[in-house]
């Protein structure tokens, strides 16, 4: 799959000046959309959380002409995730309120097509923590005999 990465670029940089809201709407429409995951952040500091999932995003728009370079930091994020109780199946309800937040923040500015470019960004960022996430599981799981 190839990304749209002009696309990319050009989208999150339109975003990006309003990180901190960014980061306060896809929180409170988690929340909202996905109540069952609130008890996974019950223990955590949400505005360093809020912090460190910009940096990640930041990090993604850098590295969009040079993804490779991310896949081991990606895998390592999503085996650290397996610990955090994260299910394979957040990463779908967390990509939706993701874009929807995106496109909220940029309003009028937004385009289908960046919905579009950044669906398939982070089908690929989301693909990857799940084979570091399965990884992990496999190594933590007991060792079975036949």
């Amino acid at each position: 799959m190839s990304l749209q990465i002009e696309l990319l670029e050009n989208s999150f940089d339109l975003i990006a000046p309003q990180g901190d809201l960014l980061m306060d709407t896809f929180y409170s429409k988690l929340f909202e959309v996905a109540p069952s995951v609130q008890p996974l952040f019950a223990s955590v500091d949400l505005k360093k959380q809020k912090g460190m999932l910009l940096s990640a995003l930041v990090l993604v728009r850098k590295s969009l002409r040079d993804l490779p370079s991310i896949v081991p930091a990606l895998q390592a994020m999503g085996a650290r995730h397996v610990k955090y109780g994260t299910e394979d199946a957040h990463y779908a309800v967390v990509g939706q309120v993701l874009l929807a937040s995106m496109a909220a923040i940029a309003g009028d500015a937004w385009k289908a097509e960046y919905t579009n470019a950044w669906a398939d960004a982070y089908n690929v960022v989301a693909s990857t923590m799940i084979a570091g996430a399965a990884e992990a599981r496999a190594a933590a799981a007991p060792a079975t005999h036949a």
